[in-house]
């Protein structure tokens, strides 16, 4: 009798020493395989013979703060950039740590500062001489005692992680009491390095109950910064702030042959954020620090197999330097990666992961107490949790789901233990009929920014899913093409100046957010090489989706570098003079024949005018929303805005078959009902009707020959048929 038909695997849960027969309960209820510790929880005595799967959370950098405490000069290091002071008179002191919290950093002054600080003229964007600048440890400050009177200035200097950020944040979420903060140590430097490997084997030899070693993660944190009062002031998902040291530094010079300046990691105080355009500096050093990950990774993981032990790698905390879409990720070796998984995007991100054995998505709520308290409802968001992942999960699954936090808190609420009882039962049927295959793709798209690969699905990401108004339309474009028909690629611009080729075989280019965004390509645009690239895809029929301000980038008496393209531009103030008589709106077009009402564009943008060979479908107040536009034998499609919703879902989808002459194809394994999609999977034989909402819904369901039925769903079901 096979796992499904016992009821049984693929799911993991959390445990704890005071939730024993909890534990064993939802091992039964859950049919969960496998079990795990979590940061700030203890594995049971009484579990360690129990018939599942262990896993063992392994944390590479910390939880020995006595190596820390002995080798504080192996203590890991993160380069921070302090505010703006403006010199008026006298000398000029510039406090380090003002806005960081004291009990997170601590400024090293163990190495060379004027080598490895950098005081910044930000007013001519120049470095300082090292010799008109001093150190007072006293009151904290750097001092310029003759600066250029009105300029700006900055410091970047190297400081301590003295306690680890996520542990950090785990107890400041939790409101942890009487505990002892987790030095955070470099691994990747020589006494630690050899410390580390035997740790590993000692760990592994006193745990023999233990499957999986779930690596969170290995050794460099993304950058995670509090101030002062412990909330959260900045933090970037894929910052390398925190991957540096002296030891690095001096390594990477070595190898790419030109000096490092702190700048490189700064970037004006942008700190490369993932919306800065990378330079040919920071991408060298991201490329130095996956290699150097990679090997030490490798090393780790390379012990565990010979020890017995699986090696899985948590995608988060300490990952920098792991990023799973480039080619140094394969060489590790790992047998799985575990994400957390708070929408359809994140979803795609953990499960089209290439070069592991298994995926696995911890999804949400978390058993936190930010959630489970009195007059809280992780019913609610865990329904929404899993209905926005199961889109995704229909296109490409994860091998297996699992929950994370103190089990406690969670079986307060036993209406939340029997729904993720549902949860788990219809996980596992999903899997059973749709793995080993790849299900129907109606088109070939690329997301072009300045990003690719690396950051497939998630370069827009913050904390994993959470809404930041200014990126909605990317975040959006994106969750939408998680869940749709569609093989999503992921294409940069240094892809196509390299080879241009790797245009051949997509049907749609997409650009999407800000302009002078890495999002949209800003300074890319002025190299003709590219430009006449994706104008020659377009022009011998290709299709072009642009939202927000795709190409923008103010140049030639351009601001959309691809207005000729699209048919729209954007008024900067330098076209005023210039009359614009393209007004007319075409609502009934096949873009919108879904819309029941007004579109959301959500914030949209300003000032937006079409060109005489576009045809508007709307426009408010003499701004275009959206438009489309004939170029060649090609067609681009531009939008102010894309939230997501289901109707704009239905609307990209349009715009996806419009852009490529298909709009005949539209009635193939489709749904008139946006709230409502049909996903084939030819190889299986099957396919299935979901309504992803939690209210009934009717539709016309179209099989892959056109022909076509009525169905009524019940909220959230999903019904499956052979083809």
């Amino acid at each position: 009798m096979s796992d499904l038909k016992q009821n049984r695997g693929r799911v993991t849960i959390p445990t704890d020493v005071d939730v024993v027969p909890e534990t064993l309960e939802l091992l039964e209820r859950w049919g969960a395989d496998a079990i795990r510790d979590c940061d700030g929880t203890d594995y049971p005595e009484q579990l360690k013979s129990v018939d599942a799967k262990v896993y063992s959370t392994y944390y590479t950098t910390r939880k020995d703060n006595a190596w820390a405490k002995a080798n504080p000069d192996e203590v890991q290091q993160c380069y921070i950039m302090t505010g703006f002071y403006t010199a008026s008179q006298g000398a000029l002191s510039i406090p380090l740590m003002k806005g960081i919290s004291p009990e997170l950093m601590q400024v090293n002054t163990r190495d060379d500062i004027k080598r490895w600080w950098e005081v910044m003229d930000r007013t001519t964007g120049q470095p300082v001489p090292a010799d008109q600048w001093r150190y007072d440890e006293e009151s904290g400050c750097v001092v310029l005692d003759k600066p250029e009177f009105f300029h700006d200035y900055t410091v970047s200097f190297l400081a301590y992680l003295i306690w680890d950020p996520v542990h950090m944040y785990n107890a400041v979420t939790n409101d942890w009491k009487d505990f002892e903060h987790q030095i955070t140590f470099d691994v990747r430097q020589p006494k630690t390095h050899k410390f580390t490997m035997e740790r590993l084997r000692k760990f592994i030899a006193e745990h023999p109950y233990v499957n999986v070693i779930r690596y969170t993660t290995f050794f460099h944190q993304f950058t995670l910064v509090f101030d002062e009062l412990k909330r959260e002031k900045y933090v970037d998902w894929y910052g390398y702030s925190a991957s540096v040291s002296p030891f690095i530094l001096e390594q990477f010079e070595k190898e790419v042959g030109y000096k490092f300046r702190p700048e490189f990691i700064i970037d004006q105080g942008y700190y490369n954020n993932q919306y800065r355009i990378p330079s040919k500096e920071f991408k060298d050093f991201m490329a130095f620090q996956r290699r150097e990950v990679a090997k030490l990774a490798k090393e780790m993981v390379d012990i565990t197999h010979e020890l017995g032990k699986e090696a899985m790698m948590f995608l988060g905390d300490h990952w920098i330097g792991t990023e799973p879409y480039m080619d140094e990720f394969k060489t590790i070796g790992l047998d799985a990666v575990v994400g957390s998984v708070g929408n359809g995007s994140t979803l795609r991100l953990i499960s089209d992961i290439p070069g592991v054995k298994y995926t696995e998505g911890r999804f949400l709520p978390y058993f936190f107490p930010d959630t489970f308290h009195e007059g809280g409802d992780p019913v609610k968001e865990g329904k929404e949790n899993w209905v926005t992942a199961r889109r995704a999960i229909l296109r490409k699954p994860i091998d297996r789901i699992g929950y994370g936090g103190y089990l406690k808190l969670a079986c307060q609420f036993p209406e939340f233990i029997d729904y993720l009882e549902s949860v788990c039962n219809e996980f596992r049927e999903l899997y059973e009929n749709i793995k080993g295959t790849t299900p129907y793709c109606v088109k070939t798209v690329a997301v072009l920014n300045a990003w690719g690969k690396a950051r497939s699905w998630g370069c827009h990401m913050v904390h994993h899913a959470l809404y930041q108004k200014q990126n909605y339309s990317y975040a959006g474009v994106i969750e939408a093409l998680s869940g749709a028909p569609f093989d999503v690629k992921f294409i940069s611009f240094d892809d196509i100046k390299n080879d241009p080729k790797c245009l051949e075989g997509i049907d749609v280019i997409l650009n999407i957010g800000d302009g002078d965004t890495a999002h949209t390509g800003g300074y890319w645009w002025e190299d003709p090489a590219i430009s006449s690239a994706i104008k020659a895809f377009v022009y011998n029929g290709g299709g072009f989706i642009g939202v927000g301000e795709p190409t923008g980038h103010q140049y030639q008496g351009r601001y959309l570098q691809l207005a000729q393209v699209l048919g729209v531009e954007k008024e900067t103030g330098f076209t005023l003079g210039y009359d614009k008589y393209n007004w007319e709106q075409h609502p009934d077009h096949f873009i919108l024949a879904d819309c029941k009402g007004e579109m959301d564009f959500g914030e949209g943008k300003k000032s937006i005018y079409a060109l005489p060979t576009a045809e508007i479908l709307v426009q408010k107040d003499k701004e275009v929303q959206m438009a489309v536009n004939k170029y060649g034998s090609g067609r681009a499609v531009y939008l102010s805005g894309l939230p997501y919703s289901f109707e704009n879902s239905r609307v990209l989808y349009r715009s996806i078959l419009w852009s490529t002459h298909d709009e005949a194809e539209l009635n193939k394994w489709f749904s008139s009902n946006y709230n409502v999609e049909v996903h084939a999977y030819v190889k299986n034989g099957k396919y299935c009707v979901v309504n992803n909402t939690y209210e009934p819904q009717s539709t016309t369901v179209y099989k892959g020959d056109g022909s076509s039925f009525q169905l009524d769903l019940a909220a959230n079901e999903i019904r499956w048929y052979e083809i």
